[in-house]
C-alpha cells in the first residue's frame, strides 16, 4: 500500500504562485508514476500533470507553460509548482500514484489540498 498526504494549497490572487507537495509513504519502490488532479465545483475531476518513474513529464494544455511537476525520489515527493495562476485555477487539488505489485496496477489517492484564486 501506498500512502499520500498533500499539503501546500491556499487563497492566492492572480498572476500568484502556489508549491503543491504530495509526501509518499508505505511501499514507495512499487511506485509506477505520480500525477495530480483537481475537481473545480460542479465540474469531473480532470489530470493536470503526470511524471513517471522515469521522469517522464506530461500535462493538460489548460495548464503547459505554467505548472511544473518534479519529484524527489529521495524524499517520494511530487510536487507542483504552479505559475501565473487564474480564477479557473481554483479547485481541489488531488495526487494520485500508480503502483504495481505483481503484475497488478493499483492507484492510491491523497485527501485534496484548496486552491482558490481570486480575481
Amino acid at each position: 500500500q501506498v500512502q499520500l498526504v498533500e499539503s501546500g494549497g491556499g487563497l492566492v490572487q492572480a498572476g500568484g504562485s502556489l508549491r503543491l507537495s504530495c509526501a509518499a509513504s508505505g511501499s514507495t519502490s512499487l511506485i509506477n508514476a505520480m500525477r495530480w488532479y483537481r475537481q473545480a465545483p460542479g465540474k469531473r475531476r480532470e489530470s493536470v500533470a503526470g511524471i513517471s518513474s522515469g521522469g517522464t513529464t506530461n500535462y493538460a494544455d489548460s495548464v503547459k507553460g505554467r505548472f511544473t511537476i518534479s519529484s524527489d525520489n529521495a524524499k517520494n515527493t511530487v510536487y507542483l509548482q504552479m505559475n501565473s495562476l487564474k480564477p479557473a485555477d481554483t479547485a481541489v487539488y488531488y495526487c494520485n500514484v500508480e503502483w504495481v505489485l505483481d503484475a497488478n496496477i493499483f492507484s492510491s489517492w491523497g485527501q485534496g489540498t484548496q486552491v482558490t484564486v481570486s480575481s
